[in-house]
């Protein structure tokens, strides 16, 4: 890129609100209190609902979690609908990506416990199981957040353009 050109001409992805840019303006104190406070809530919406998924279909200590596996795929699925419906949308409220993006999906995800997960089952001598798991969570997340975005944006798309797809 030329120096006498526009960073933003060579932006072709969505850009992401909350980043702030060399040179760009700071925000408030108030609006960044704000949005941490939007988060909070939604992760505590979010933690909730995966303990609550924990409580219901418990796992045992050194086997396969399906469920920390099934609440990630489903995070996964879920977050790229939002993020898809957000880009599609003209307007959406600002504390909507925050609120449900980062802290309800943000919070209901947990790759911290899949980690640990994988840690418990090495040490238990399961290693085969481990890398199974570890594969299995990889593979699941990005088809879910691929066929989420996806799906999404070919159902928001006018009638026309579904049937060129």
């Amino acid at each position: 890129m030329r120096p006498d050109q526009d960073r933003s001409a060579a932006i072709t992805e969505p850009v992401d609100p909350d980043v702030e840019f060399p040179g760009a303006r700071r925000e408030s104190r108030r609006r960044r209190n704000g949005v941490l406070a939007v988060i909070a809530a939604g992760g505590a919406a979010g933690t909730g609902a995966r303990y609550g998924a924990g409580l219901l279909w418990p796992t045992t200590t050194g086997s396969f979690s399906w469920t920390t596996l099934s609440v990630n795929a489903l995070g996964c699925l879920l977050i790229g609908i939002l993020l898809a419906v957000l880009s599609e949308a003209r307007t959406a409220p600002a504390w909507m990506r925050p609120f449900f993006g980062t802290g309800v999906l943000g919070g209901f995800t947990t790759f911290s416990t899949y980690c640990l997960d994988i840690e418990r089952l090495i040490s238990g001598g399961r290693t085969g199981q481990a890398l199974g798991y570890l594969a299995a969570t990889v593979l699941a997340a990005l088809v879910a957040v691929t066929a989420g975005a996806r799906g999404t944006r070919r159902l928001l798309a006018p009638p026309t353009a579904r049937r060129t797809r």
